[in-house]
């Protein structure tokens, strides 16, 4: 089987991450993987992958949407001409060119599967009031001509099926990740930075997440002084936060951090980790804690609380997080042995629902029930 996946590389952003394991995954299940994403003609960055790429060109890319060359289709339609994939699973950018493929796959005979990545708060009333919801509105008439529309909760799936999307198109594949890769084990980091008790948020520095909830919390929890909150990434809002929120608080921000076993042992070594989101999808980060056995605290956004409900976690509301977190960051760093329990139970969590494993065995199936009508077209 060969498949075209189009996605991203760059910036760095869950979909990245999602894309370099699903697709590597799919290599090492004996599956013909072509990588298409839209990037400079030079591409300077390390391969995240180990199969054939496409370049399309773009005029704009963030980690949250995607502005294509008027030139893409066209380069599209050409290299899917030349590659004669099986199928195209477009890992969605938020570029105008997610709304062509169903027009382009039709012209090309391919089948077309779609992972839908944005956001969500899980209380729909919420949602409805929000920008997510106006994605969603956009995204639902063109999902609608997908072959399959990937998705990562029963929220989400019953959300577009209202929006107009067959529920036979809607598929639920959580996230899944490699639970050998993140797994507990030794880490000297604390060490490093001189920390007794590690508390970790790793994600964009952006509005959505509420970083500022979480930091305000961690001032007025008057932490001990061995305890440090360690802040893993970049984003718009970091130059705005870091004038008030510094080291003489406990506070670290170590910033993006592009190696991937350097992210590990940032996990292995934390005691808490911490994701104060307003909305989410299904973080991919949380699960990668959880993997290594870190006691772990979220909000409800997204898919988020039900990762980590009956147990697995602390569940926190996405209003008054600053509240939740000034009364839990002290209860955290006082009683090791609830931290442990937690990360136990976090990781056996990940192990029976969100390996990378189990994800892949749904695609290939998924994969399967949309090209299996084909090939009977094809036969008769």
């Amino acid at each position: 089987m060969h498949i075209a996946w189009l996605g991203k590389k760059s910036p760095f952003c869950g979909n990245v991450t999602y894309g370099r394991e699903i697709t590597n995954a799919l290599l090492d299940r004996g599956k013909q993987v072509s990588f298409l994403h839209f990037a400079q003609e030079e591409v300077g960055a390390e391969s995240s992958t180990h199969c054939p790429e496409v370049v399309l060109p773009f005029i704009y890319k963030s980690q949250v949407y995607t502005i294509p060359s008027p030139r893409s289709s066209k380069i599209l339609v050409q290299a899917l001409r030349e590659l004669k994939p099986d199928l195209i699973h477009a890992s969605l950018t938020l570029s105008t060119l997610d709304f062509r493929l169903p027009e382009i796959c039709e012209e090309l005979n391919l089948p077309l599967v779609a992972t839908f990545h944005p956001a969500f708060d899980s209380k729909i009333r919420n949602l409805k009031s929000s920008t997510q919801f106006l994605t969603y509105q956009l995204y639902a008439p063109f999902l609608a001509h997908y072959d399959r529309a990937i998705v990562f909760s029963q929220i989400q799936r019953d959300f577009l099926v209202r929006l107009g999307v067959s529920p036979e198109t809607v598929a639920v594949i959580p996230n899944g990740v490699d639970v050998q890769k993140y797994s507990p084990g030794y880490s000297s980091f604390k060490q490093e930075i001189n920390a007794t008790t590690l508390f970790v948020y790793q994600g964009r520095i952006a509005t959505e997440k509420n970083i500022e909830a979480m930091l305000k919390a961690w001032k007025l929890a008057n932490m001990s002084a061995d305890s440090k909150l360690v802040i893993v990434g970049d984003g718009p809002l970091k130059t705005s936060l870091m004038p008030y929120y510094g080291s003489e608080d406990g506070i670290v921000w170590w910033g993006f951090e592009p190696n991937e076993q350097r992210r590990i042992e940032i996990l292995r070594a934390a005691d808490a980790f911490v994701l104060p989101s307003l909305v989410e999808g299904l973080s991919l980060s949380l699960l990668e804690a959880m993997s290594c056995g870190v006691a772990c605290v979220a909000t409800d956004a997204g898919a988020d609380g039900e990762v980590i409900e009956a147990g697995a976690g602390i569940v926190l509301d996405t209003q008054g997080v600053t509240t939740q977190l000034k009364t839990l960051f002290p209860l955290l760093q006082d009683h090791p042995e609830f931290r442990i329990l937690l990360g136990q139970k976090g990781r056996q969590r990940v192990l029976e629902r969100y390996t990378l494993s189990r994800n892949i065995t749904y695609l290939e199936r998924l994969y399967n029930e949309v090209l299996q009508p084909r090939s009977v077209q094809l036969s008769v």
